[in-house]
């Protein structure tokens, strides 16, 4: 198969074109070129450039799966360029889109999406609403997948972590990690690995023509088992502070300083984070075999931490970041 990755070096797709390519794939990216994989022919450009959609012109392909897609507009110019160039087109969506608050524990496909705090989590559900639109009036060969907090390259704390070491360097100098309510929902974290097991078993899969997945971790955690996790990966005690969700919001829409404050947290923690979530993965499993998480999140989230320490230039540190968790603790402790 003939497959185009748009974008395709990321936390999540990096696994995915590994696997991709273990598969046998002619495995194509667009992207800067700047991480540039063994196996993977790179066209280099961005897909909003016009000299990039006439060099795409020239290629047909079996697939045609876009990792950077999140507003109906890039939903649009796709359908314009891959229409008549592709046998399946596979948007990248998010579990957040998800109905929030859930009505049931148990997430599955069918579960309604509804998420009025989170705009992100909005416009994706815009774009899986025009995707169907074009399946069904255009016969646009689509496959809508949800990944939830999937890792490899991150570190996916729900508050003050993310492509950076500030949180794990946090945690060994003693400062309290800051955990949303009491730590006791539930949640489910996905390594990129396991991920893309299900995921490149649905690239090719004409059953998964018209149809949505989400592909998660088996593995239910508290919030408070996913912090523990975090300390032992950083070889250290666990410090931490719990604060009600609606305070945390609070205290982060007075902060215009850092990229977490102002609406984001809204979004992050009652646009996902702060309700339970656990996912049926019965639907990818019947249609992909061979998908099965085999990745805790205890043994994932030390090879992580490990990768980060294995080049001093991955060590980033965010004093900011330190600046916003503080702020709201210290808030939280004033009150």
């Amino acid at each position: 198969m003939k497959v185009l990755f748009i974008g395709g070096s990321g936390n999540i797709s990096s696994a995915v074109s590994r696997r991709a390519i273990e598969k046998g794939i002619e495995l194509y990216h667009l992207n800067r070129g700047n991480n540039q994989m063994l196996g993977v022919t790179n066209i280099k450009g961005n897909i909003n450039d016009t000299e990039i959609h006439k060099k795409l012109a020239e290629h047909q392909w079996d697939a045609v799966v876009n990792w950077v897609s999140f507003n109906e507009k890039d939903v649009e110019r796709d359908f314009a360029l891959f229409q008549s160039k592709t046998k399946q087109y596979i948007y990248i969506s998010s579990a957040s889109a998800y109905q929030k608050p859930p009505k049931h524990y148990l997430i599955t496909e069918s579960t309604p999406l509804e998420n009025p705090y989170w705009d992100y989590s909005r416009d994706k559900i815009a774009c899986e609403n025009k995707l169907n639109e074009l399946y069904r009036k255009e016969k646009f060969p689509i496959t809508i997948v949800r990944p939830s907090l999937t890792y490899d390259t991150v570190i996916p704390a729900a508050i003050g972590g993310w492509n950076d070491y500030t949180f794990i360097q946090r945690l060994k100098d003693g400062k309290p990690a800051l955990i949303h309510g009491d730590g006791n929902s539930l949640w489910t974290i996905t390594h990129s690995e396991d991920f893309a097991l299900g995921f490149v078993g649905l690239i090719g899969n004409l059953n998964a023509i018209g149809e949505s997945f989400h592909i998660t971790s088996d593995e239910v955690l508290t919030w408070n088992d996913i912090y523990e996790c975090f300390a032992a990966a950083a070889g250290v005690k666990l410090n931490t502070v719990h604060i009600p969700s609606d305070f945390i919001c609070s205290e982060a829409k007075k902060i215009d300083w850092c990229w977490m404050g102002g609406d984001f947290m809204t979004g992050n923690l009652y646009g996902d984070k702060a309700y339970s979530a656990v996912f049926d993965n019965s639907k990818i499993k019947k249609l992909v075999p061979e998908f099965e998480a085999k990745i805790p999140f205890s043994k994932g989230i030390k090879r992580t931490v490990k990768w980060f320490e294995e080049k001093p230039e991955r060590m980033v540190i965010h004093e900011v970041y330190n600046k916003f968790m503080d702020t709201i603790i210290d808030a939280y402790k004033k009150k």
